[in-house]
């Protein structure tokens, strides 16, 4: 049976990393003249959702400013949906489609730091997700009194699964976004942001309008459907915010309480929560969970762990609110700290599965949380790198969860100061709040925090399935030490326990002796190696 399986992984290892690319790929991961040469400024989506005909039709008026000379550009939507048209000025604009990309040509040159506003009519049914969240689209459910209970998650897959937009993460709009949903009266529709109205429209059908101040990343656009119960809180002048299905709301109240430890713990280590300005909410969902920028959305049947279930299998994953903490740890990691390219997704999951270490070392002491990351240790498989390929809608492997939160818990150990660490990841998080940046960043800005090189400490996790093995001999009773399975230039120090004292070396490839007799340990609770020869 272990070699069926070592087979069965190989074969998907090898697939996954000999995968043709094709070009609806790099049209929907690539950047081009059509993408670069305008910028959006804000969305306001105009639609209504027909939940018995699992259909959406309306608008997207979506402002952009010209940042260099063009007379086309991309915007994009899935193939399967009808583009009714495209409107600017009053005129309509010729389009070419080419799988999920539109290119929209102008009837002039467009000059750099003109702005204009496009209307994109469309209609369809949204392909619906054969797995939410991890396969993207549309849930069409009923909750259990026979009401809809409908959502969308769309990850990875793209935004352009159910709305036009310029769907790529190296661009959000500046200025928010509006968000218009028209749905059978009875039901409540929640977006991002705050409510600006509901409108009863006497036919029946009610308009919710939704409005977003700050920057959001397109797959955080959503729409959630329901019978929903409102409840409204309040902490340190932040707006709280929980939608839930009405049979569940007594049990909401109670729950939804660790809401205000989470958010004590990562204002405290993260920084102030970074939309303010749009609230904080959690709707319940008829999928898992999804860090939708300001509405997290919220389907773990009001359990601890993870449905009940502990990813670290230590016990200590059963204390909290699995999809409570990691989900909204993604407001500052992800949300507001945005990725250019889904390959670098890490950027997103590494850092927020390391905020569930963090949330137990805030409620429960450093022991704890220590003891949680080497539970997750075991879910690092290096089948695959944890970047995956730039330009063409390619994400790493799932690693980039504990392979990527081991690392910054490794980096921890390396400085091997709290204090500074501490303001290091907050300095971290509010340095780059709002921005969209790139792994080189992050490795440049933890180097100079640090002061150390890091890149082949990033390029040794990120970019192999390699864990540096740190080789022992003992030599005429002399104990010997050097890193194996490196990549060039790896240097990292560990710490080590000889005679009952910790003691720190830094191993390389190059072969180095202890002083002494005594036999050591290593403290790989601590670092993410592995140890031969002991």
């Amino acid at each position: 049976m272990k070699r069926i399986l070592f087979l069965a992984v190989f074969l998907s290892s090898i697939a996954a990393i000999s995968q043709p690319f094709t070009r609806k790929d790099s049209l929907q991961g690539g950047l081009r003249p059509e993408r670069t040469s305008f910028d959006v400024k804000k969305y306001d989506l105009n639609i209504t959702i027909d939940p018995k005909e699992k259909s959406i039709r309306g608008y997207n008026e979506i402002s952009f400013l010209i940042t260099e000379n063009t007379q086309r550009i991309q915007l994009d939507l899935f193939q399967n949906m009808t583009i009714d048209s495209i409107v600017s000025r009053g005129k309509k604009l010729d389009y070419k489609r080419d799988f999920g990309a539109v290119f929209i040509n102008f009837p002039q040159m467009w000059q750099e730091g003109m702005t204009d506003v496009l209307r994109f009519y469309y209609h369809g049914k949204p392909i619906e997700a054969p797995h939410a969240p991890w396969q993207g689209g549309f849930v069409w459910k009923k909750d259990s009194n026979g009401k809809d209970f409908i959502g969308v998650a769309v990850q990875g897959t793209g935004s352009s699964l159910w709305f036009p937009s310029k769907d790529t993460q190296t661009d959000e709009p500046d200025n928010g976004a509006r968000i218009a949903v028209t749905i059978p009266t009875g039901l409540t529709e929640v977006s991002n942001g705050r409510l600006e109205s509901s409108a009863d429209l006497g036919n029946g059908w009610t308009r919710w309008v939704w409005e977003v101040t700050n920057p959001i990343n397109n797959y955080d656009i959503t729409v959630n459907i329901a019978d929903y119960a409102h409840i409204h809180d309040t902490h340190n002048g932040l707006d709280l915010d929980f939608y839930v299905l009405k049979q569940n709301e007594a049990k909401a109240r109670e729950h939804f309480k660790e809401v205000h430890s989470m958010l004590d713990c990562f204002e405290d280590k993260f920084g102030p929560y970074p939309f303010k300005e749009d609230g904080y909410k959690l709707v319940e969902t008829p999928y898992l969970g999804m860090e939708h920028q300001s509405v997290v959305a919220y389907g773990n049947d009001y359990l601890k762990g993870y449905k009940g279930s502990d990813l670290s299998g230590t016990g200590i994953g059963l204390s909290f609110d699995y999809i409570i903490v990691h989900e909204s740890g993604h407001e500052w990691f992800g949300n507001s700290i945005t990725s250019k390219d889904i390959a670098d997704m890490w950027i997103h999951e590494g850092f927020t599965m390391y905020s569930e270490a963090v949330y137990v070392e805030c409620t429960q002491g450093k022991e704890k949380a220590y003891a949680y990351m080497n539970g997750i240790r075991k879910n690092i498989h290096n089948y695959d790198p944890v970047i995956g390929q730039y330009g063409v809608n390619n994400e790493g492997s799932g690693d980039m969860y504990p392979k990527g939160a081991w690392m910054l818990h490794t980096l921890r150990n390396v400085l091997n100061d709290d204090e500074r660490w501490w303001k290091i990841i907050n300095r971290y998080s509010t340095r780059f709040a709002h921005q969209i940046i790139d792994t080189r960043t992050v490795c440049d800005y933890f180097s100079r925090e640090m002061s150390r090189s890091l890149r082949p400490v990033f390029e040794q996790y990120l970019n192999t399935t390699k864990i540096p093995l740190l080789v022992w001999e003992n030599e005429n009773g002399k104990w010997s030490y050097r890193y194996e399975n490196t990549v060039s230039h790896f240097s990292l120090p560990v710490d080590i326990v000889v005679n009952g004292k910790t003691v720190r070396i830094e191993p390389t490839p190059e072969k180095q002796f202890l002083n002494g007799k005594d036999k050591p340990k290593v403290l790989t609770e601590n670092f993410l190696i592995d140890v031969k020869g002991l």
